[in-house]
Order: C-alpha cells, then structure tokens, then sequence
C-alpha cells in the first residue's frame, strides 16, 4: 500500500468519525431537552457548552487552514519574525468571552435569543437592521465558505493524489451532512474532536520535524547558514523584506484578528450557548492555552522546517507542510497531521452553514414571513405551533442547500466571488463591530446609529479594499471601524431619545 494511499484512509475514516459523532450527540441533546424546542436545540444546542466544548469550538473557529499551512509555510522563510503576525490570536479566546461572555449570554437568555440578528432584533427593535445585516452576514459566509471548500479539496488533492473534484465532493459531503442534520450540537462536538486533533497534529510535526533535522543543535545550524535573520526579531535578509512587519501593516494584522474578532457573528454566537460562569471561566483558560500551543508550535515547526526543504524551492510556501509531512513523516502520523488542517477547514465551514441557516430561518422566516415574536418556541405558543412545525425540515433542507451551492462554486468560482472573499472577514467585523459592543455597552444606542454605522463601515472598507491609497501598509479594516465608530456615537448622540424601558431590562 502506498503512503499516499494509507493517508487517504487515515482521512476518510476521520471524516465518517466525524459525521457519526457530531450527529449522534446531537440527536442525544434533543431527547435531553426536548422542553427546550428545535430552535434552541438545533441552532445553540440547548446552551449546554461546558468549558471544555466552548474553548475548543472557539479555537477551531478561529483557526483555519492558514494556521496550518500558509502561516508555518511563510516562518519557513521568514524566520520566527513571523510569529508576530499570528501571536495575536493566541489571546482571542480570552479577549472574546471577558468583554462579550457573561454579558451576552445573560441577554441571550432574557430575550430567547439563538442568533446574532435575535439579538440585534432585541436590542435595536429595527426590522431594516436584521435585514441589512442578515444579507451581509449570508453574502459573506456563502464566500467564506466556498474558500474553505477549496481549500479542503485542494489538501485532499496534494496529498492523496485524488482528483480535484473527488476531494471536494468527499470533503463536502461529510460536512454538510453532519451540519444539516446535526446543527449547532453536532458543529460544537466535532469542533471539539476538530481542536484536540489540531492540537495533537501541532506536537506531531514539531516532534518528526525535530527528529528528521539531527536535533535543534543541528538545525539551528543550518538556518544560521542558509537563512540568515530567522530568528523571532527577523534582523536578517529575509525579516527586512516582510512588508506585513512594517508598524501600520503590524498593528492591521493586530486588529483584523485580534480586537476585531469581538465583531465576527460565528464567535459572538458561541457566547450565547455556554452552560454557566463556570464554564466560561474555564474555557478563557483552556482556549489561550490551546491557541498558543497551535500559533506558537506550528510557527516554530516551519521555521524549523527549512534545512528539510529541497534546494529547488517548492511551488509555493502553502505546500511546505505537505513537503515536510509527506517525506518525513511516516503514514500513520502523516494522516493524523493532514487531519489537524483539515478539521479546521471543516470547523469553519460548519460554523458558517450553522449561521447562514439561522440568519434565513430564523431571522427572516419566522420574524418577518409568519410574523413569529421574538422569544416565541412552539412549545409554549400553540398559535405558532404551524409555522414552527416546518422549521425542523426547512432548516435541515436550508442548511444542505447552501453547503451544497458554496461546494458547487468551488468547483470553478467566478471572479467576483474570490474577489468578495478577500474581504469577507473584514466586511463582517465592518458590519457587526460596532452594533454588537456600542449595543452591549452604551444605553444611547438605537437603530439609527446602528444603520448609520453599518452602511458607512461597509462603504469605506470596500472603497479602501479597492482603492489602494492607504499608507504604511495601513489595512482598510482600520479606517472602516474608525469611521463606523465615529458615525456610530455621533449618530447615537445626536437622535438619542428616552430609551425604551422594556429594552433596558433585557438588553442591560
């Protein structure tokens, strides 16, 4: 049997491990808190995350395959200077549930809330504001989304030999069935599954790396040699030419996925579905714990990697990883690594689904097509009981109709889609910053500022995006959330009324 082939099992069988779990503990949540009705079950599985769960889906959410491939890949040449690009996000599971965590989930529970929109509905009783924003959260997901599925099939493709579209159909296959049949319970089991593999693949690589080197004595050798400047202050030829470590480039990349991940819908929804304080506390410890193993190892093991690589170069630095584990690891550890970059593929696209699922059902179906108050479950509004009793079909069918368009398009995806997709995480964190965090934290804002800061923070992100005008390698995302803001308190200030008082309660 070849390494290649061998591989390819060790993948499928973790990709059926995932589909059996995710959907069995998902239907064992039903049964458990079938009081609690389909929309709680299905789209924040009865918010019944304890520490452990909420860490890792918040770290497979976060990671992707970039953490795993073009991250390392880039410190193979670059040096440990690297590391200051990606070191931000060690503290992002820390930073997300101390400023959004309690006071979210308390919210959430008050208003019945099971989305983003549910609480945007909630706080700003502005039909035009769920709307705008459940477009924008649809549009950009769906690209999101189609990224990753190529991403995934091209992984499957460098490393087994298999052709392009037998991968993305493997690959689509098993994360739109799991998702769509198991919902946020199933996303959130198997994102759990998704960070101990990570986690594990992380000390696999370091380990093979290490040992195919001679050891760091060795190694280190080698790079002072052959790569001068890789060590973490990059001084050398290759740390003065990264034009990502230049001060406005830095502090961009600092943002964009850093403090600006408090905006991102697929990491704010996971504070609506912890079990207790407790739980939260203990996740805050376990996910910057878990995301600095993966930043900090997978970096080091691509420095590290360079002596190993040929003398001829690769084709590009995204297949570093697959160089280095396919010709110095052996097969069984190979399938176990490749596993780490494909989980978190997947978990980000089951998040996406999930959410893009709930905007259209949720959001727009129940709320403004049968007209459903916000906080209703069938369960305890029989006069609502015919539109609900559609939604358990309608959101398995929503979910595997949208998995199924972003795997079609990543079949050949046109030119506007990749170009969407360059700034869907911006355009997200454009969209959802300031709503979210002015909402949760000051009184005066109401629909007006809100739409003011969306509209605007989505014009001057796109504009910058496209007219590359900014200087010091400054990044668009910057001036979009400084002129969000501004529009955002200004707006606020200028039309606040006396605030509703039912809202206060709920909402503060």
């Amino acid at each position: 049997m070849s390494k290649g082939t061998a591989v390819l099992i060790i993948l499928i069988a973790y990709l059926l491990i995932n589909v059996l779990i995710g959907i069995s503990m998902s239907r064992k949540s039903a049964r458990e808190n079938s009081d609690k009705g389909f929309l709680t079950n299905y789209f924040v599985g009865s918010r019944s995350m304890g520490g452990v769960v909420l860490a890792m889906t918040l770290v497979a959410t976060y990671t992707s395959a970039s953490s795993f491939l073009g991250g390392p890949g880039l410190a193979s040449s670059f040096g440990m200077s690297w590391s200051w690009v990606a070191g931000v996000q060690i503290g992002a599971t820390f930073l997300t549930l101390g400023v959004l965590g309690k006071k979210f989930a308390m919210v959430a529970r008050r208003t019945n809330a099971v989305t983003i929109n549910d609480y945007l509905r909630a706080r700003y009783n502005s039909p035009v504001v769920v709307i705008i924003c459940g477009v924008a959260m649809v549009i950009f997901f769906t690209t999101q989304m189609i990224a990753q599925f190529i991403g995934g099939a091209t992984l499957i493709q460098s490393v087994t030999g298999l052709p392009y579209w037998a991968g993305l159909l493997l690959f689509g296959a098993v994360v739109i069935i799991y998702t769509s049949v198991g919902g946020f319970k199933a996303v959130v089991t198997t994102d759990t599954l998704q960070g101990i593999v990570m986690t594990c693949g992380t000390f696999l690589l370091l380990f093979f790396v290490i040992k195919s080197g001679g050891g760091m004595e060795n190694i280190v050798g080698s790079l002072d040699a052959g790569n001068p400047g890789w060590d973490l202050m990059g001084k050398g030829e290759y740390g003065a030419e990264i034009a990502a470590l230049r001060p406005g480039a830095l502090i961009s990349f600092w943002v964009l996925v850093g403090i600006a991940v408090l905006g991102l819908p697929q990491t704010a929804v996971r504070c609506m579905g912890f079990k207790d304080t407790e739980s939260m506390h203990k996740a805050m410890i376990y996910g910057t714990v878990v995301i600095g193993i993966l930043m900090i190892g997978m970096h080091l093991a691509g420095t590290l990697a360079y002596p190993l690589l040929p003398a001829e170069g690769l084709e590009s630095t995204d297949m570093v990883i697959p160089y280095v584990v396919m010709n110095y690891m052996p097969a069984w550890a190979a399938g176990l690594f490749l596993a780490a970059p494909l989980a978190a593929v997947m978990s980000t696209i089951d998040s996406l689904l999930i959410l893009a699922s709930a905007t259209i059902i949720k959001d727009i179906y129940l709320h403004y097509v049968k007209k459903v108050p916000l906080g209703t479950e069938a369960v305890n509004d029989p006069v609502y009981d015919e539109a609900f009793d559609k939604v358990p079909s309608y959101s398995f069918a929503l979910t595997a109709a949208i998995g199924i368009i972003g795997c079609l398009l990543a079949f050949n995806p046109p030119d506007v889609i990749v170009w969407i997709n360059l700034f869907a995480f911006g355009g997200l964190e454009a969209t959802f910053f300031w709503p979210i965090i002015g909402g949760l934290y000051w009184k005066k804002g109401n629909s007006t500022a809100c739409l003011a800061s969306v509209i605007t923070g989505l014009a001057v992100f796109i504009f910058f995006n496209r007219v590359k005008i900014l200087p010091f390698g400054i990044h668009e995302i910057i001036v979009g959330l400084i002129v969000s803001g501004i529009v955002y308190f200004a707006v606020g200030s200028l039309t606040a009324k006396e605030p509703d008082q039912a809202m206060i309660e709920k909402c503060f």
